[in-house]
């Protein structure tokens, strides 16, 4: 076997280790999430039985998938459709900050187009 081939096994095993510890934690905090909650989203106030339980997820509030707090104080159950939405949201909210967009509490920056500067007087040109 070939050193390239080598690091490509170890590589593969470190990622298949890594899912499949994901995949662990993932479940037990989601049967946990199961138990102590009731089967409806949090948004959307779908409710679920078994065949379709599949489709409700566990959200992080804070977004921390390694906090996970036995009271479940961390968690809401979510269907897959409003845990997307969660999810873009926070992105969208990111990306906004980044630029500069959205205040973050601290005084951010301050719009200074005026977009309607000199309207006025173009609707007075109409002879209005």
């Amino acid at each position: 076997m070939s050193t390239d081939e080598v690091k490509r096994a170890h590589a593969e095993r470190m990622v298949a280790e890594a899912i499949r510890g994901r995949q662990q934690r993932e479940q037990g905090y989601r049967e946990q999430a199961l138990k102590l909650y009731p089967w409806i989203c949090g948004r959307c106030a779908r409710e679920f039985t078994r065949e379709n339980l599949h489709q409700l997820t566990v959200h992080h509030r804070d977004h921390n998938h390694d906090n996970n707090p036995k009271d479940g104080s961390n968690w809401e159950l979510l269907c897959l459709y409003c845990h997307d939405n969660e999810h873009a949201r926070m992105l969208d909210t990111e990306a906004a900050r980044r630029a500069g967009a959205v205040d973050g509490g601290a005084g951010g920056a301050r719009a200074t187009s005026q977009p309607f500067a000199g309207l006025k007087e173009l609707l007075g040109k109409g002879g209005r």
